[in-house]
């Protein structure tokens, strides 16, 4: 009998490959010498909202993030949910 697959589950296989894709990226980009090979994990998308405050008189909140997306995170995104699909 197979367990049911829910949303939590697949958004913390996404957050977690992307981190972990993310954080080798860049020690792989770290380790290599200059040249094309760098360039390419070096190479990030950022997408996401600027920080923006908002004065609430008694509180003052702070709200924003951004992703940065390499391509060793991407393939990490799919190894994970990969996983998960054979995990679960």
């Amino acid at each position: 009998m197979r367990r049911s697959r829910t949303v939590g589950w697949f958004i913390i296989a996404v957050i977690l490959g992307a981190l972990i894709g993310g954080v080798l990226g860049e020690v792989i980009a770290l380790l290599l010498p200059s040249g094309i090979v760098k360039d390419f994990f070096l190479r990030s998308i950022s997408f996401g909202f600027s920080p923006t405050s908002i004065n609430l008189i008694l509180i003052n909140l702070t709200l924003g993030f951004t992703f940065k997306l390499n391509i060793i995170s991407v393939i990490g995104i799919f190894l994970a949910t990969y996983i998960l699909r054979w995990y679960s």
